[in-house]
């Protein structure tokens, strides 16, 4: 009964992806190049990021997912300023990653918590979204991991793993069953780049620590 209920299961998978727009692989493919780029922390992130955001726009536009649809506009604002900001810190050969305090992590949390409420409600009242706090919290964690990826602040890729975790169940109820695919992995890719980030970190404050004494 349990393989014929997870065959089943296999066989509308198979389905569903077999009637996956173009469109949808292409941002599929797209969203991972840029990522695994950030995590590697090449600059070209952000022209492929760009394509990457345009497809995303059309696609929750499409979905219902106003919030998300609404964030793109954010992040193409933000993939012009960040290439501007690497591309400016490459040229003066400076592009240390830095990391928040501790007491960031208050501020932050409290910045994500009244932007969910905020965009929360104004989606239930002015859009016909009906997950419109969902939809409002990964909107406000997006918002602010994307402010500090482009600043290089170390834990911006936390907060990717935690909206990158948080989107696979979203997007499955909206049946953009490959992008949910694609937050999956971008939930391992978010977290290799944390800890590639994090060596070189540490790389650069042994560097620092050399040049003191």
């Amino acid at each position: 009964m349990v393989l014929l209920e997870a065959a089943a299961i296999w066989q509308q998978l198979i389905q569903q992806l077999q009637q996956t727009s173009w469109l949808e692989w292409f941002g599929f493919i797209s969203t991972i190049a840029c990522i695994y780029l950030a995590a590697k922390e090449n600059i070209w992130n952000w022209p492929i990021s760009i394509l990457s955001i345009v497809i995303s726009a059309i696609l929750y536009f499409e979905s219902h997912l106003f919030g998300d649809f609404a964030l793109q506009f954010y992040f193409l604002f933000t993939a012009f300023y960040g290439w501007w900001f690497w591309l400016k810190k490459k040229k003066e050969n400076e592009k240390p990653i830095v990391r928040i305090k501790s007491q960031d992590w208050m501020m932050i949390v409290g910045i994500v918590a009244l932007l969910t409420l905020v965009l929360g409600y104004l989606l239930d009242k002015y859009t016909p979204t009906n997950v419109p706090y969902e939809d409002g919290f990964c909107t406000a964690v997006s918002l602010v991991a994307q402010i500090m990826l482009t600043r290089k602040i170390l834990e911006n890729w936390i907060l990717w793993i935690i909206v990158d975790i948080c989107y696979v169940p979203l997007l499955i109820y909206k049946n953009l069953n490959v992008y949910a695919i694609l937050y999956a992995v971008l939930v391992v890719i978010a977290v290799k780049g944390y800890l590639d980030w994090r060596k070189t970190y540490r790389g650069q404050k042994r560097g620092e620590h050399y040049k003191t004494n």
